[in-house]
């Protein structure tokens, strides 16, 4: 998986200004140490000439038996440098580049070309605020499933399974969905009636996903199908709404929770055959919650859509009682 160009540029922006704030705390310590320890300026200065002519003479190849009288004249330099710092207090790297990854030197990759840790978390936390997610997922994640909520002495009529049974499969497919989905395509239509967990399900796959770099929009329907009209009507939009508009089709993930809580017009038809359509010709996954069986989604929806969804969906319907009841 790769960033957009637009988070990728919103990165290296970061560390622009980290780089930049280093170097400018760094300065104002120079200036100070120069101002109160003005031998260390000295010592620079004589280590800078040093340098030069070091090279000078490394250009005109005239550099047979110096090196080694360099190193040591460079390194007494620098401890006598190092002494005075901290004769006067300071620490003896007080002077030395700083960087607020050392790992990374603040560049977000390490020596052998791997993203560095602090480049993983920096892209895990801006996609978690593009997302749409980042408080609900602290508590809405596989690690808080509780199973408890789902009975087992019920068995469904048409799934011939009880509650607690049938969620255990669908935890293992959406398990699945993350483990496969680097490798292979896919797409989920979860539906079931209120309460059941469907989104809670859906908020499960997006925090996996988004803690392995992955980008995530999450959209309830009623804000999908507004993001898409300011968009197509060229209605004035918030940042954020522009960067998910501009994002629909070629985010990793696209979650659209409680469709058909949206009021239904010949735009939100188009519009949503469009969005779908273009994200299978892309092979980018969706992920669709709603309380329509799939018969419901023919009648309130096109043939043209059911079709996408029965041809391109893995059908996951969850059964059971309201859990907010339960709780």
């Amino acid at each position: 998986m790769s960033l957009t160009i637009t988070q990728y540029n919103e990165i290296e922006r970061d560390y622009n200004r980290i780089q930049l704030e280093n170097d400018d705390k760094l300065k104002h310590r120079f200036d100070y140490i120069y101002e109160n320890i003005p031998e260390i300026h000295s010592i620079n200065d004589e280590i800078s000439s040093l340098s030069l002519s070091h090279a000078k003479m490394i250009l005109t190849g005239s550099i047979d038996n110096i090196e080694e009288d360099f190193k040591n004249c460079l390194h007494s330099l620098s401890k006598k440098k190092r002494e005075l710092l901290k004769e006067h207090g300071f620490p003896e790297d007080y002077l030395d580049h700083i960087y607020t990854c050392k790992k990374c030197k603040d560049t977000g990759y390490l020596v052998s070309g791997e993203k560095c840790i602090c480049r993983k978390q920096a892209e895990i936390k801006l996609l978690y605020s593009q997302s749409n997610l980042k408080e609900i997922l602290r508590t809405e994640n596989f690690e808080h499933f509780n199973f408890n909520y789902f009975d087992n002495t019920e068995i469904d009529p048409v799934l011939k399974k009880t509650p607690l049974e049938n969620i255990k499969s669908i935890y293992t497919i959406c398990k699945k969905f993350v483990s496969d989905f680097d490798a292979s395509y896919g797409n989920l239509y979860i539906y079931g009636n209120t309460g059941v967990g469907k989104t809670f399900l859906a908020n499960c796959i997006a925090k996996e996903l988004i803690d392995t770099s992955h980008s995530v929009i999450y959209l309830s329907a009623v804000r999908f199908f507004d993001i898409l009209a300011d968009k197509d009507f060229n209605r004035a939009q918030a940042a954020d709404n522009v960067y998910v508009a501009h994002h629909l089709t070629d985010c990793d993930l696209l979650i659209i929770d409680d469709l058909g809580t949206e009021r239904c017009n010949t735009y939100t038809l188009s519009a949503l055959f469009h969005c779908l359509n273009e994200r299978i010709i892309s092979r980018k996954p969706v992920i669709i919650s709603t309380n329509l069986s799939l018969q419901e989604l023919q009648s309130r929806y096109s043939e043209r859509i059911l079709s996408r969804v029965v041809d391109n969906y893995k059908m996951i319907k969850v059964i059971g009682k309201d859990i907010r009841i339960n709780r």
